[in-house]
């Protein structure tokens, strides 16, 4: 949006630093309990301000996959707590992000490689400097499809949090958020079930399908900077 001026994110990603707890994960705010939402948050925040570099990024990979559970398949937003359908999307979206930083860590710029699109090219070709040579995004994207598509639906329409749980417009939009993350990785990870299932890749930064997300960066590159706007 151009908005991001030196004045206004002063501060912010040291800030947003000081959330990563001790094992990994991050929090609402400093010292509090690691959480998938406030995680995914402070990441993709850090991700725009492309200042990743002030967090334990390993660490922070290690508590994420601690958080996809072995028999549901769907993840959990904290230790000891239950799956719910919409970290599907909270936690589901670190990996292509944490990915992206660990086998790139030198290439992630021009905006943080749009965004960090699902279906990124540059995903199948990490840098030979690079320790991490992962060809997956250490989760199981088979599994959370099955997990949103078989345990999610309500039968009266849209998605829930769990078996015998009311669907509602949160969960309905970030169990399909998630369903899109797992369906659209550049590692040969099948649709599941029929195509029909099938959802357009979205960028894990903005949650946004890429080609709006490209349309919107194609506009707001034309406008102009704060900084060169006169005020009367």
């Amino acid at each position: 949006l151009n908005i991001l001026t030196p004045e206004l994110v002063k501060g912010v990603p040291e800030w947003i630093a000081r959330c990563q707890r001790y094992d990994g994960g991050m929090a609402g705010e400093p010292e509090m309990e690691s959480h998938g939402g406030y995680a995914y948050c402070g990441l993709a925040s850090l991700f725009i301000l492309r200042r990743t570099d002030l967090i334990d990024l390993p660490l922070l990979l290690k508590w994420t996959v601690n958080r996809q559970m072995r028999v549901e398949g769907g993840f959990q937003g904290r230790t000891n707590k239950l799956v719910d359908g919409c970290y599907s999307f909270w936690v589901g979206a670190i990996f292509p992000m944490l990915h992206e930083l660990l086998t790139n860590p030198t290439e992630v710029a021009e905006e943080e490689k749009v965004q960090c699109s699902t279906s990124s090219s540059s995903s199948n070709s990490p840098r030979s400097s690079s320790p991490y040579h992962q060809s997956s995004w250490l989760m199981n994207a088979e599994e959370l499809q099955k997990y949103v598509l078989v345990c999610c639906q309500h039968y009266t329409g849209g998605l829930i949090d769990k078996p015998e749980k009311y669907p509602d417009f949160y969960h309905t939009c970030y169990c399909l958020s998630g369903l899109s993350i797992a369906q659209n990785n550049p590692f040969g990870v099948k649709c599941l079930g029929s195509e029909t299932n099938k959802l357009k890749p979205t960028s894990p930064v903005f949650n946004l399908e890429i080609s709006k997300l490209r349309a919107a960066e194609a506009y707001f590159s034309k406008q102009p900077h704060p900084d060169q706007i006169s005020v009367p």
